[in-house]
């Protein structure tokens, strides 16, 4: 079962049969620094409406910079970023209405420790989108049944293992039916037994169309999930590629000198 279902584009198809839509967010010659550290050189990037684009590269090449400022959770020093054709807002209720169409899950799990599981996702539609409570909770617990953790909804954050938290937070994003979902690093401070458990819902949710751009370590669902893999170091996008090319024919020295340690583990 997937967890979403959109509509046919003729405009593209990607790896997992889902027709790929028009510009849904655009950096465009994107530069941010932290003091004298250039942490992002002159990104230029664009992902499509129901496109799967995964992030890679060693640790400190600004994959999770780049992740953070498509929110806004970092600003940039100088280019621009769009989403969905409109740039991104400065501050105030624009940007919190820009928040509300972009999902973020980060490594960390970021529940609400004092809130139950039905109550972390219900939340943000009562809140932001205003939904009815009884409106909120009947699709809440419809996204975690389809996560998987629909039993535990009475449950607080603390109850739960770090896999079913990360799931809770992708139920979580979801519910405010995001046009795009961000991943920074969803797995690496879960369990190897847990990780598994999250990437089946990603797939999932990349197989129902989401757009999705996906900062990881893990290759395996770069290979199977991705449209598109974007390697990054040093702050620069070096090169990007379909997951076959860039994983079997890489056109980058840095690229191969990557994928020769981590490949080989």
């Amino acid at each position: 079962m997937t967890l979403l279902d959109k509509d046919a584009d003729p405009s593209g198809e990607s790896r997992g049969g889902n027709n790929i839509g028009g510009e849904m967010v655009v950096l465009d010659g994107v530069e941010k620094w932290f003091g004298k550290l250039h942490v992002l050189q002159n990104i230029n990037l664009t992902v499509r409406q129901r496109e799967v684009v995964v992030v890679i590269g060693p640790s400190g090449s600004g994959k999770s910079t780049l992740c953070r400022t498509i929110n806004r959770l970092e600003t940039i020093d100088q280019g621009s970023i769009t989403l969905d054709g409109q740039p991104l807002p400065e501050e105030g209720k624009e940007l919190a209405r820009l928040r509300a169409e972009v999902g973020m899950v980060f490594q960390s799990f970021n529940l609400f420790a004092h809130k139950t599981i039905l109550e972390n996702v219900t939340l943000g539609p009562i809140k932001v989108r205003k939904r009815s409570k009884s409106d909120a909770e009947k699709r809440a617990r419809e996204l975690l049944d389809r996560v998987g953790v629909g039993h535990q909804a009475d449950k607080y954050p603390a109850q739960l293992s770090g896999g079913q938290q990360q799931r809770v937070a992708i139920a979580r994003a979801l519910a405010m039916e995001p046009k795009v979902m961000l991943f920074d690093e969803p797995t690496s401070a879960l369990d190897p037994e847990m990780i598994k458990e999250v990437l089946d819902v990603m797939v999932d949710l990349a197989e129902g169309g989401m757009t999705m751009i996906v900062v990881t370590h893990e290759m395996g669902f770069a290979r199977t999930a991705a449209d598109r893999v974007v390697f990054m170091s040093d702050g620069a996008i070096v090169e990007e590629n379909d997951p076959e090319t860039f994983f079997t024919k890489p056109s980058s020295d840095r690229a191969k000198d990557f994928l020769g340690k981590i490949l080989k583990h």
